[in-house]
């Protein structure tokens, strides 16, 4: 294994960050056995943007073919119709008993959860019905409980809207679920954080980031400081730059989403209608859908996505993250180049419209 360096902080990591790196040839990868599915959790801010939902298809669709395991989802807004929907769109894909839990945080964001949710088939039932006796607990109890059970070191978090739901879980306490702290289940179970949030710009040639105040650091910059400064194991970052330049097909949009991914294109006419003038084709960026395939696909040969070299990431009180190298940090962000970017989009459209 080598390792890379670019000029300055145009890092390309190729090599081991141990412990991490469990086969050769791999990014950060989280598994103790090739081809085992990664055991995730996805915290998001589901029912505003609407890729909050593709990178919930897209988890699926990876757990469909054993890649992945979905542990819990965990939603940062408190609208019981988000919880609603997260639970409808998992038994919609035959998973109907994975733990929801509800946040705190910021809203309310309904742009499309509700509408899906009282849609109707021919006979007049619901399209996607919420499976019965459903009732979401809190997102900290859910962590709290799914972290307990989990083995040591087992868990990747992938968090696709504010740090609410990390920060509040950080400052809990035993408790009958687990008499570790919020700290230390951390420490002790989670093996990666993958963060859609900041903005990074290490590469000088993608002019217009720098500085930008990206929308789930801002919605709640004191719970974003707080990630960045104590949680005690690894985080990546994909930052606003690289979500931005990958792009939903509007093509693949308009022909391919049927059966399983019936519920995306209903979802997405929602939001469009709502949110563009173009309808379906609006080509949406893919912010949220990166850290998921980088966790559950982390080989270097797949020519997805290089790292930077380790570092800390630093946010100021209006919002605008620095990623700082540091030999010793805990904080890596995704780097991207023109010809992964074109992977990464095919393979996006591929994995998320499943027949």
């Amino acid at each position: 294994m080598t390792l890379k360096l670019l000029n300055s902080l145009l890092a390309v990591v190729v090599s081991s960050c141990a412990p991490l790196l469990a086969a050769d040839g791999d990014l950060l990868d989280v598994r103790d056995v090739q081809d085992a599915p990664v055991k995730l959790i996805f915290d998001t801010d589901i029912g505003g943007d609407i890729d909050d939902a593709f990178a919930l298809g897209l988890i699926h669709a990876l757990a469909n073919r054993g890649e992945c395991e979905l542990l819990a989802v965990t939603t940062t807004t408190p609208l019981p119709s988000a919880a609603s929907y997260v639970a409808a769109f998992n038994r919609h894909f035959r998973r109907p008993d994975i733990p929801v839990g509800i946040g705190t945080g910021f809203g309310p964001l309904d742009c499309y959860p509700s509408d899906v949710l009282v849609l109707t088939d021919d006979a007049g039932r619901p399209r996607y019905p919420v499976p019965d006796g459903f009732v979401a607990k809190t997102a900290v109890a859910t962590l709290r409980q799914v972290l307990a059970d989990a083995e040591d070191r087992s868990v990747v978090i992938v968090q696709v809207g504010e740090s609410s739901n990390l920060a509040a879980l950080l400052d809990s306490t035993a408790d009958d679920i687990s008499p570790l702290s919020g700290i230390e289940l951390a420490r002790r179970k989670v093996r990666l954080v993958a963060v859609m949030g900041g903005a990074f710009t290490l590469d000088p040639s993608a002019a217009g980031y720098e500085g930008r105040r990206e929308s789930n650091i801002i919605c709640s910059v004191p719970a974003a400081q707080k990630l960045v400064r104590e949680w005690p194991g690894e985080i990546v970052f994909s930052g606003y730059e690289i979500g931005d330049r990958i792009r939903m097909n509007p093509v693949n949009l308009k022909r391919d989403y049927r059966g399983k991914s019936r519920i995306l294109y209903d979802s997405f006419a929602f939001w469009t209608a709502r949110c563009t003038t173009e309808g379906f084709d609006h080509r949406r960026p893919t912010w949220d859908l990166t850290p998921v395939l980088f966790v559950v696909r982390p080989e270097e040969g797949r020519g997805y996505f290089t790292l930077s070299e380790p570092g800390d990431v630093e946010i100021d009180d209006d919002g605008v993250t620095r990623f700082v190298p540091n030999p010793e940090g805990k904080r890596r962000c995704f780097l991207q180049t023109e010809e992964e970017r074109i992977r990464v989009g095919e393979a996006l459209a591929d994995l998320c419209s499943e027949p």
